[in-house]
């Protein structure tokens, strides 16, 4: 009867906590670090620098799992978006929230002209990047915007609009150079 008793308390304890909308996992709260460090440590996951953890990236987080499936999350700073584009010719793959860790684009080591301006006409980028082992550009872009992309590759060419609210994933993997 005890028994019983204990389980059905802990039963109504686990389902009423899950309802209050916080994390059901407590001893893992988001993890603030300064934008700088952030910043950093995206880079090192996305750079395979990082050996052994898992990470993605979603609008709001930086999400890493270590070997023992251990889930760390950071926030990510309020005013800057992290948006991964793996431009392609030939290959791609659907992709929404960017696996720092695991996604793969067709373009690797391969120098993109990559011009970007805002809905205003600021243009935010306008230089040559390489890809790194990965085929993902990766940027760093004011957040709530809509921009207006160009790339060139080779006499190849892509042009599209893409967006940096809450809503919008972090991977684009729809831009084909032709």
């Amino acid at each position: 009867m005890k028994l019983k008793i204990f389980a059905a308390t802990l039963f109504a304890t686990v389902v009423l906590g899950a309802c209050n909308g916080e994390s059901a996992n407590v001893d893992n709260p988001t993890k603030e670090i300064e934008t700088q460090d952030i910043k950093e440590l995206v880079n090192n996951y996305s750079g395979s620098k990082i050996e052994g953890e898992s990470a993605s990236i979603t609008s709001k987080q930086l999400i890493v799992t270590d070997k023992e499936d251990k889930e760390s999350t950071y926030g990510l700073p309020e005013d800057e978006f992290f948006v991964s584009i793996a431009p392609y010719i030939n290959e791609t793959h659907p992709c929404t929230n960017h696996s720092l860790t695991g996604c793969q684009g067709e373009m690797v080591n391969k120098e993109i002209d990559v011009f970007i301006e805002d809905s205003k006409g600021n243009v935010i980028v306008d230089e040559t990047m390489t890809t790194p082992a990965n085929g993902f550009i990766d940027l760093w872009l004011p957040r709530d915007q809509t921009y207006n992309i160009k790339m060139k590759h080779e006499g190849k060419m892509v042009e599209s609009k893409f967006s940096t609210s809450e809503k919008d994933g972090t991977c684009i993997t729809t831009m084909q150079l032709k």
